[in-house]
């Protein structure tokens, strides 16, 4: 008889026994985080639209301004790897005075949470009740990671030492019917994600 039968007695487990060892404690089977992601990023009201190609990116970019009557308005976009997609549906995005909506990539999708991560390279040094209501974000299926921690780490390995400073997450995207504890000081934004798949 082994040493650890000794002291814990017999192998044999009973039913009884077995049936706590599926306890609230222990982790349950695990979604894949791209579910994981979708399941909360729509129940926390954001608007997802899934492209396979970047042709995809730009006919869907065009149905979002149809469908909000956002043409010929001004835009916030402090990226210029995304000053293309506004010059060819001709928005306005130089020093913008009233803008509609801010295109932006951003950082990670967050999967346990359903929110979005970004940092100064997309949204500079605002704080998210100084940009527009409306949003679309530009991102891909790579970017999602499971939880902040990942993300924070993707960020330190991603820029080495130029580390992006505000770095802010925004996981609610419709005003909350009822306000509580857990909303409060956060900015809901009217959001769209463009996610192409890249993987």
């Amino acid at each position: 008889m082994s040493l650890f039968k000794k002291i814990f007695g017999s192998g044999d487990v009973s039913g009884e026994e077995r049936a706590t060892d599926n306890s609230d404690f222990l982790p349950e089977n695990q979604l894949p985080i791209d579910e994981l992601f979708t399941i909360n990023f729509r129940k926390n009201g954001g608007k997802f639209i899934y492209c396979d190609s970047l042709s995809d990116v730009h006919e869907q970019f065009l149905n979002v301004l149809e469908e909000n009557d956002w043409f010929e308005c001004e835009v916030l976009c402090f990226e210029p790897k995304l000053h293309t997609l506004l010059d060819e549906n001709r928005l306005t995005y130089n020093n913008p005075k009233n803008p509609k909506f801010l295109l932006a990539t951003c950082e990670s999708l967050v999967a346990d949470e359903g929110s979005i991560l970004f940092s100064s390279k997309q949204i500079k040094q605002n704080k998210p009740n100084e940009l527009p209501d409306n949003m679309i974000i530009y991102a891909t299926t790579s970017q999602m990671l499971a939880n902040k921690t990942d993300c924070l780490r993707q960020i330190k390995k991603k820029y080495d030492k130029d580390y992006p400073t505000n770095i802010t997450a925004i996981k609610y995207f419709e005003k909350a019917k009822e306000e509580d504890f857990l909303h409060y000081g956060s900015v809901a934004k009217n959001l769209y994600l463009l996610l192409l798949e890249d993987l």
